[in-house]
């Protein structure tokens, strides 16, 4: 049965500005299970303003992510993101529907982590990111690392207090807007045939590119984007299609890059398994 030493204690009230601090600062530790951005970024500037872990977790169409940021030495939610994708660039709320287990599957791991750290068992998530994959079943692992020029956690941190960015659940508007971020494989396939001047990036891992790959597509694995983005330098001014299994670490990897300054991105639809579906069936499925 349930455990009846537990204590629920709600607050009514929409979690804000002007009352993360105070509210935070009740807790040991933060679960963070939200699904839009600003309160995401909220929650990780009170953590670590208040000194307090916060146990991540994400979902988004048929994959999760997991991590535990705002420790001592390990890095926070804005080390990897240190801005929030511009609205436009966020999904309707139609269209970044999820598996319905999918929730369940990513809360319980999030609340295996909070066992763990509460007990001191085993070995932390700090300075890991999970990645989960529930159409091939697969957790796969970064490793991630507290960021010298964070905005939040570092020595001399440049945001001081706390401050909201725009809500989303995108409008009509912005759905559309979001729509323009994506590429399906079939129009990807017919501007590679037409000669469009564009950069295929590929931000799955080395395993999963030699195992199968779309043909001129350049490998730079999202666990090394923070370190090697730079790379794409050259190619600022060229429309930047990313893409991975199913689109989620892609879609990760677009947001880190709009968040230090390029713009002429997106995301493609349904990611090397929409590909091997919709275009070149010799391109291996796994």
């Amino acid at each position: 049965g349930a455990n009846p030493d537990v204590r629920v204690h709600t607050h009514n009230l929409r979690l804000a500005a002007d009352n993360a601090l105070e509210i935070i600062d009740q807790y040991d530790l933060v679960l963070d299970g939200t699904d839009n951005f600003p309160t995401r970024y909220l929650i990780n500037d009170a953590c670590v303003m208040t000194g307090k872990p916060n146990i991540y977790g994400s979902i988004y169409r048929f994959e999760g992510q997991l991590s535990l940021f705002s420790t001592p030495a390990g890095p926070c939610y804005r080390c990897l993101f240190p801005e929030p994708p511009p609205p436009e660039a966020i999904p309707s709320c139609a269209e970044a529907g999820v598996l319905g287990v999918l929730p369940g599957t990513i809360a319980t791991a999030q609340a295996t982590e909070a066992i763990k750290h509460i007990t001191g068992i085993g070995e932390s998530l700090a300075g890991r990111l999970l990645l989960y994959d529930a159409l091939a079943m697969t957790w796969r692992q970064l490793t991630v690392a507290k960021q010298a020029d964070c905005p939040v956690c570092t020595a001399n941190p440049t945001i001081t207090e706390l401050r909201e960015t725009e809500t989303t659940c995108p409008n009509e508007t912005s759905a559309m807007s979001a729509m323009i971020e994506e590429i399906s494989v079939t129009e990807l396939y017919d501007q590679m045939a037409a000669g469009t001047d564009l950069v295929l990036v590929d931000v799955r891992e080395q395993n999963e590119y030699d195992y199968a790959h779309i043909d001129g597509a350049i490998l730079l694995p999202l666990s090394e984007l923070m370190t090697r983005y730079t790379e794409l330098e050259p190619h600022r001014d060229k429309l930047i299609v990313a893409h991975c299994h199913h689109g989620m670490r892609s879609a990760q990897a677009i947001g880190f890059l709009q968040s230090n300054g390029f713009t002429k991105l997106k995301n493609l639809a349904g990611g090397i398994d929409a590909w091997s579906n919709e275009v070149d069936p010799t391109v291996p499925m796994y």
